[in-house]
């Protein structure tokens, strides 16, 4: 396969790969990086592609499975990927748009205050909205570890949110 054939099969499938990348990864920079690499990755088998019945398919667990090894063997301090925007309401008025980026803003600092399993399983499921089959593969947990530490981190955070907003109001 030359490169004007390989350009014509898979760039068609750019946006579609970097949407997967970004929602597994969280954030723009992670998710090109996956992108760039399963291409290196595809062009290193152009050979073999031919062979793919489906482009499109093989292309998305190719992505998949290149973002679940980066979170599995990423290092502590770089899976701790919060949103840059959580948004917790949609009030419209200012001051509660603004009392909402701070509670915004304080269950970040709590999710990163976690341990780092609970950290990582409730960034996957609540923030990237992950399945538990894709945190299986990410974390290699089973489903019941992963129930278990998003019951305890959604408890943590719940208590101690509820301790700084109940101190606040006094």
């Amino acid at each position: 396969m030359d490169a004007a054939n390989f350009k014509q099969q898979f760039l068609p499938c750019h946006q579609k790969l970097y949407r997967v990348a970004w929602r597994l990864m969280g954030n723009a920079q992670d998710a090109e990086d996956m992108v760039q690499e399963a291409y290196l990755k595809l062009w290193k088998k152009r050979n073999e592609l031919p062979e793919v019945a489906n482009i499109e398919a093989y292309c998305v667990t190719l992505i998949k499975n290149l973002c679940y090894d980066a979170l599995r063997t990423a290092r502590p301090d770089e899976d701790s990927h919060t949103p840059e925007e959580l948004n917790l309401c949609d009030d419209t008025s200012i001051s509660r748009e603004i009392e909402c980026r701070d509670e915004a803003n304080q269950v970040r600092k709590l999710i990163g205050q976690l341990p780092e399993q609970q950290k990582r399983v409730i960034v996957l499921r609540d923030v990237n909205d992950c399945s538990f089959e894709e945190i299986e593969q990410a974390t290699g947990l089973n489903a019941i570890n992963i129930r278990v530490l998003l019951s305890r981190a959604r408890k943590k955070i719940r208590e101690q949110f509820n301790e700084i907003t109940k101190y606040e109001s006094k």
